[in-house]
């Protein structure tokens, strides 16, 4: 083997290992895990949110689907209220947070 083809194969094994690491990163880069508890402070039943004001103070919208899971609750979405202090398990993609949990923890206390 040259060394013109010896450089041209090392090149393209680096070529195939960055693309290789560019596509993990991304791809764990979906599947991130955020946590928040806060306070409900508003149920959007139609559009499927609920915006929780965590306990830094940020207000946070959060849709849920289908595939969310709801404990504490007994009708599931439709048990939530506002004024309820509820942990929210989210993901986010595109600036949108989708619930993968949500979690009734109580009444908020004033």
């Amino acid at each position: 083997m040259s060394l013109s083809s010896a450089r041209w194969s090392i090149f393209g094994i680096l070529l195939v290992l960055v693309g290789v690491v560019s596509w993990q990163v991304n791809f764990a880069q979906e599947d991130v895990i955020h946590l928040i508890s806060g306070i409900v402070k508003h149920v959007d039943r139609d559009a499927k949110t609920i915006v929780v004001k965590a306990d830094d103070g940020v207000e946070h919208t959060v849709k849920w689907t289908d595939k969310t899971t709801w404990e504490g609750l007994k009708d599931a979405d439709k048990g939530v209220k506002e004024g309820s202090k509820v942990t929210v398990k989210y993901t986010e993609k595109a600036g949108e947070k989708t619930a993968v949990g949500v979690k009734y923890i109580g009444k908020a206390i004033a």
